[in-house]
């Protein structure tokens, strides 16, 4: 705040900072040292926190409070049986959730954000965290402003501060200093960390690094509980509706069996024991497995994803909007030629062009700057011209920016004759222009039939002067036309089709001509009635702008503001809604969708925006992102509805048999074992194979099918159970410690084989081969269940050998069982709706967190500075 109130060169000296030169190397490490990283989160997996998530469950509570109780009363062995179950599962659960956790951090670790600053006397790109005060920064239109920065110099600079004001408009910035009092809102000469650059360009010195930045003390104050995603609200909502089911149950449970005037102790471990083994205790685990492991397939296919929960909802992805360069074109753009309009000659519009750029030259190239500008710099064409640009001046810059789609220069000539040069999109560029020729319009139209990229450029005669502002951009003389080459990409057409195979529809929003856009679409098979413009989509409500949506393929010369429209218009829709985009003008669609997906090379902005990064801008890296998404939601659905059939029919089973049974149908060590046994093979379900047919369609939670799926399958596993007590007590005539092992082997074989049946809808179920992790761990679990009772824990687990019949009967219930739910799958499937559930919208501002994540640090260290321009 005093820093705003003083001259710049003070600051500078007191800094220890020389204008144009910066910190040197070795004074930034010493600052860097003092200061530390400029970070203002971290994104370290912490041994502590995963292991509270896995120890904060009531029902575990209860339970190690009842084994406690149990032991003080004499119960001893049950209590110690009871406490070394609970331990081995959390530690299940602690395992696989820290894997997961330093899964997103090494994924974190790989995406960077860098910015541009002078040391030694030369720009170098730095990671944002190595940032130190001192520092001299540039800024460029996107950029998420990296520290708290004193302005030396600014070019119609323009910042979004609504992260830290509220204030939606953006607020002018200069360099003059500011009266002593001024608020944080009104501090023109500074550019605060977090907020955006919305036009123009500058120069400053960084005041505030990390949590001494005025966005650094509101996100030091942050909840940095990320909101959640559409999949953790659905796997929230079925989680409560088990615990209210468990609740129910084990109530009555208790309840019924005090009345019947069993122990309280055991009845009250009874009944904490089915609720147990009724809810999920391992869901958090079987989620965190498949989405480190879904993470890592992915990063091997270069796409991160900042949140691990997001990849399942990109498998609920059905609408694709996303821009045209670099995802169905190469992104590798050529200059072709020079078309001089009038007496020009081509050499000439190619000077004009060249001039006209907003970024700095050095060694004869331009450093950053927009691609088109790249291309044209690097052209062979421009080697021959870089002579005659040598005498010339540049004397201000009015910079690019998406309201005006153009940038305009002042130079002077070596002869001292200023000259404005404006350089940008055709039709903005000839509308300030007086007397276009005919030809030059005719030319026009022919480029962009063709599929060619166009830039105008224009020029008049002007006045010395220091600052240029849109009133200067009038009474132009058209030069010429500079004309671009981006070739459509040659697996575009294919990955098109396969995204279609997965049922996802694309369409393209772009800022470039229609003409080209649609000529790009045509040539790869996306059609789908005629482009709409920016100007198309004015004239259209909420209502008509939904009803064209589903028809339109392309959409072209679209604001900012035009592309979060569509978004929003087709979320509403009710399908899962994902946009591409990689620019300033693509932040607010990316924030409007319900996956953002940008590439490493975006601009600040749209990296900050979204969910996922793609390292290589490529559709069909998008399409296994998709499909990985949905086979990790299929199989979470699997242990879903595993709990929902067998597992709870189970626990039903147990309680029912409870309340006419003169003792316990299992012990409550017996029910945890049996519950920690099955849990165990259903942590490969992570690695299993999905039918084809799942991953053509968009997935999401739906409680209501889930709900029938219970309320269907549940009941056909307590008709077995029920099968099992009969054949334990009139054909084996079995003592309690015979009948508890009987039906501990029946129950867990049952609720564990079933697997192969329901975690496919094909019938038989033998058509879908399972993956050979879950089939060895299933069986594995069954055999270990099966030997228990004739082993020397037996007795400690108060277990009895089974006579040799009994697994004859075992075999036949099992058969039974799977061809019953073969039949049950038949009939619920045939009946099931056809169209899915309604997708959920849960609203929630985010931000803030995502721009608190911008600024954090993970198990990466800032390397040395890049030298790249």
């Amino acid at each position: 705040m005093s820093a705003a109130t003083r001259p710049a060169a003070d600051l500078l000296r007191e800094l220890g900072v020389t204008a144009g030169e910066g910190l040197s190397g070795e004074e930034v490490a010493r600052r860097r040292a003092q200061f530390g990283p400029n970070a203002v989160s971290s994104h370290r997996a912490r041994l502590l926190p995963v292991l509270w998530h896995q120890l904060r469950s009531p029902l575990l509570g209860l339970l190690v409070g009842a084994a406690i109780a149990s032991y003080l009363v004499g119960e001893r062995s049950d209590a110690v049986i009871i406490g070394l179950i609970v331990g081995v599962s959390v530690g299940l659960g602690f395992v696989n959730e820290y894997k997961a956790e330093k899964a997103a951090e090494a994924l974190h670790s790989q995406i960077r954000h860098e910015t541009v600053v002078v040391r030694d006397g030369r720009p170098s790109s730095v990671d944002v965290t190595a940032l130190v005060p001192g520092d001299l920064v540039e800024l460029r239109l996107g950029d998420i402003v990296p520290a708290d920065i004193r302005l030396l110099e600014a070019t119609g600079l323009e910042c979004d501060e609504s992260v830290l004001t509220g204030e939606s408009l953006p607020v002018d910035k200069n360099t003059s200093a500011v009266p002593p009092g001024t608020p944080l809102a009104e501090l023109s000469g500074c550019a605060l960390m977090g907020t955006v650059v919305h036009n123009g360009s500058a120069t400053g010195v960084v005041l505030a690094t990390g949590a001494r930045t005025e966005f650094g003390r509101i996100a030091a104050g942050l909840n940095t509980h990320q909101l959640d995603t559409e999949f953790q609200v659905g796997l929230r909502r079925f989680s409560l509706l088990l615990v209210y089911v468990a609740g129910a149950l084990t109530t009555s449970i208790f309840v019924i069996n005090v009345a019947l005037h069993k122990p309280i102790i055991d009845a009250l471990l009874f009944s904490l024991a089915i609720a147990v083994g009724i809810t999920p205790q391992l869901l958090p685990a079987v989620v965190s497995t498949s989405l480190a492991a879904g993470s890592r397939r992915m990063s091997r296919r270069k796409v991160l994803v900042k949140r691990l929960v997001c990849i399942e909802d990109l498998g609920d992805v059905d609408v694709l909007f996303t821009d045209k360069t670099g995802t169905l074109t190469q992104g590798r753009i050529h200059y072709m030629r020079a078309v001089p309009a009038g007496d020009e000659s081509p050499g000439t519009v190619l000077r004009w062009g060249l001039l006209c750029t907003e970024n700095a030259t050095q060694d004869g190239q331009a450093v950053g700057g927009s691609p088109l500008d790249q291309a044209l710099w690097q052209s062979p064409a421009a080697e021959s011209e870089r002579t005659a640009l040598a005498g010339h001046t540049r004397l201000a810059v009015l910079p690019f920016d998406h309201e005006r789609n153009m940038v305009s220069v002042l130079v002077r000539a070596p002869a001292g004759q200023p000259t404005l040069v404006t350089k940008g999109a055709p039709e903005t560029v000839l509308a300030r222009c007086v007397d276009v020729p005919v030809a030059a319009q005719d030319a026009l139209a022919a480029e962009f039939a063709a599929g060619n990229r166009v830039v105008a450029v224009a020029t008049r005669a002007a006045t010395n002067t220091l600052r240029l502002t849109p009133q200067d951009e009038r009474d132009l003389h058209l030069a010429g036309l500079l004309v671009f080459l981006d070739p459509p990409k040659p697996d575009a057409a294919a990955a098109l089709r396969r995204l279609a195979s997965l049922g996802i529809a694309v369409k393209v929003v772009t800022g470039d001509n229609p003409a080209v856009a649609a000529k790009v679409c045509h040539d790869l098979g996306l059609s789908g009635g005629d482009a709409l413009t920016g100007a198309d989509l004015d004239t259209l409500d909420e209502n008509q702008l939904g009803a064209v949506i589903a028809s339109t393929t392309v959409f072209a010369r679209v604001s900012p503001e035009d592309k979060a429209r569509i978004v929003h218009a087709q979320r509403r829709s009710g399908g899962g809604v994902a946009f591409l985009g990689d620019g300033v003008n693509d932040a607010l669609a990316l924030h409007a969708a319900d996956v953002g997906i940008s590439v490493d090379s975006a601009t600040d902005v749209a990296k900050d925006a979204a969910d996922v990064i793609l390292l290589e801008k490529d559709l069909d890296v998008l399409a296994d992102g998709v499909a990985e998404g949905r086979r990790i939601f299929a199989n979470t659905i699997k242990y879903v509805l595993m709990g929902t059939s067998s597992n709870f029919g189970n626990m039903a089973s147990a309680a029912g048999a409870s309340l006419f049974l003169s003792f316990l149908p299992m012990l409550p060590s017996q029910i945890l074992l049996n519950n920690l046994l099955y849990d165990s093979s259903q942590l490969a379900i992570p690695t299993d194979n999905v039918d084809e047919e799942q991953l053509r369609r968009p997935s999401h939670w739906d409680i209501g099918f889930i709900r029938r799926f219970m309320i269907h399958f549940g009941p056909l596993s307590s008709v077995f159970d029920f099968i099992t007590f009969g054949v334990m007590l009139w054909v084996f005539h079995s003592g309690p410690a015979q009948f508890r092992s009987g039906w501990f082997v029946e129950s867990l074989a049952t609720q564990t084989l079933v697997i192969f049946a329901i975690r496919t809808r094909h019938i038989p179920f033998f058509r879908s081969h399972p993956s050979l992790p879950l089939t060895l761990a299933a069986l594995g679990v069954v055999t270990v269940g099966t030997l228990l009772p004739a082993t020397p824990l037996a007795h400690t687990l108060e277990f009895q050998p089974l006579p040799g019949a009994f697994f004859a009967a075992l075999v036949g219930m099992v058969i039974g069982y799977l061809a019953l739910i073969e039949v049950g799958k038949r009939i619920f499937y045939g009946a099931a709706p056809t169209t899915p559930a309604a997708r959920p919208r849960y609203g929630g501002h985010r931000l803030l967190r995502r721009r608190a994540a911008y600024f954090s640090s993970s198990a990466r260290h800032p390397g040395p500075a890049s030298t790249k321009p």
